[in-house]
């Protein structure tokens, strides 16, 4: 018993030992440095690995916070495809996939300046009421594509239900406006855009019927007025011309100057008005009247088909130019469905919260995870960082001013030493003009001596 006590006693003071160094390297600091995908996703939202290591504990939390923003950009890139896709099916899918990577890379940078700038600082309102507006911007961006395809199948059948009704109404004005009898309709505001131009309807032929008629009855007037005076000058011809103006020429009977002008005056009168040609013209008249009166008979039962030919080739054309995959066509659609059911407008109201809150996640996180410990520390090298860099500006500053004094004084003691070298060079020349001046009088004073002497 005394032994196994005595086991007992070493075996758990060992385990102490080894939970007291268990512990001690846990609270070592700064920790090893993490390795694998961790810290690259940390890295994504600037997250200062040595400096991380010091509170280790932190790590799953910057970790998943990089997860967060991966995720927000993945669903950015997913909501770019799916709006390429709906929007511009002509697109290959080589270009769908570069355009969707660009967006991924877009709103992951975005995301990561978002959150990058708000570590190690006192975050205040005002900037992170920026921040928030911008993701929610971002998400709203996001959002819609994914609410698209959430609602695909509705907001076709609301497409395609406003197309057939703006279809029915267009055709509805076109046969309005285009009624089977021709009757003209251009003096209707409405119909202004609406009317068809379809050849030998019974209305446009009553109006060439009546125009023809109207110029026949003035070209009938017109021959009938010529035909009258052709009357009066043939009876003053007969008139002139009979035996009671005859004379005897030559013993033979024979009409007499005034019979022959108003025969040659008839016949120039004749020639000069045209009857021939406007008898043709009446003739012509008449007959095509004849013809237009025929047609008219049978011209009920021919336009009525052209006429509804006119509509239908109309009405398809709008038909096919009508929108059905446009952004503001589906998203018109996606407003007709949620407001024509409250259960579709709840589920939108809470689609888009929902998909607005995932994308604006990154800052909300910010918000919710409030001031960390790495903050903390980052906060305190911002604050070391500062106060090195003023130290180093004063030491810089004190030592360009010793530098200064330094060269200031070369400058004193190398004036100084100019000024001696100059005077010794002046005292210097004054000597020697002196010693020039007392040889000359030297010379002088020998010569005149000399003269004297002799």
């Amino acid at each position: 018993m005394a032994s196994d006590t005595s086991f007992r006693h070493t075996a758990e003071a060992a385990r102490t030992t080894r939970t007291a160094q268990d512990a001690a390297a846990d609270i070592t600091r700064p920790a090893p440095p993490a390795d694998g995908p961790a810290p690259r996703l940390r890295r994504l939202i600037g997250i200062d690995e040595p400096l991380l290591d010091w509170v280790p504990e932190e790590r799953a939390r910057y970790t998943w916070y990089g997860v967060l923003v991966v995720n927000t950009a993945l669903l950015g890139a997913v909501s770019m495809s799916l709006a390429l896709g709906s929007f511009r099916s002509d697109l290959p899918l080589a270009v769908v996939a570069v355009v969707a990577v660009i967006w991924f890379w877009v709103v992951l940078a975005l995301d990561s300046w978002l959150v990058s700038s708000t570590h190690g600082t006192s975050v205040r309102r005002w900037t992170l009421a920026v921040r928030f507006f911008l993701s929610v911007l971002l998400g709203l961006f996001i959002a819609e594509p994914i609410l698209f395809q959430i609602f695909d199948k509705e907001i076709r059948q609301e497409i395609s239900v406003g197309n057939e009704r703006q279809v029915a109404d267009y055709k509805g004005m076109l046969v309005s406006c285009n009624p089977t009898d021709g009757a003209d309709t251009s003096g209707r505001a409405e119909c202004g855009d609406f009317q068809l131009k379809v050849a030998g309807s019974p209305a446009e032929l009553d109006r060439q019927i009546k125009s023809n008629a109207d110029r026949t009855v003035a070209l009938r007037a017109q021959v009938d007025a010529i035909h009258k005076e052709h009357d009066k000058k043939l009876a003053t011809e007969q008139e002139l011309c009979g035996p009671k103006y005859w004379i005897i020429r030559g013993g033979v009977r024979d009409v007499t100057i005034t019979c022959e002008r108003a025969r040659a005056a008839r016949t120039k009168y004749l020639a000069d008005s045209g009857i021939e040609a406007y008898e043709k013209q009446l003739k012509d008249l008449v007959t095509e009247g004849r013809t237009l009166a025929a047609r008219k008979d049978t011209a009920a039962d021919a336009y009525q088909p052209q006429l509804q030919k006119a509509i239908d080739d109309k009405t398809a054309r709008r038909a096919d130019a009508l929108d059905t995959d446009g952004i503001l066509t589906r998203a018109h659609g996606l407003k007709e469905v949620a407001e024509a059911d409250g259960f579709a407008l709840f589920l939108t109201v809470v689609l888009h919260l929902l998909l607005l809150c995932l994308d604006a996640m990154p800052v909300m996180v910010k918000v919710l995870s409030g001031h960390t410990t790495y903050d903390t520390l980052l906060g305190a090298r911002y604050t070391a960082t500062r106060r090195l860099h003023s130290d180093e500006l004063q030491l810089q500053h004190a030592c360009a001013r010793l530098e200064h004094d330094v060269r200031r004084h070369a400058v004193q003691q190398d004036t100084a030493d100019r000024k001696r070298r100059l005077e010794e060079t002046y005292q210097r020349a004054q000597a020697e003009r002196a010693a020039r001046e007392r040889a000359e009088l030297d010379a002088r004073t020998e010569r005149i001596l000399r003269a004297r002497r002799v």
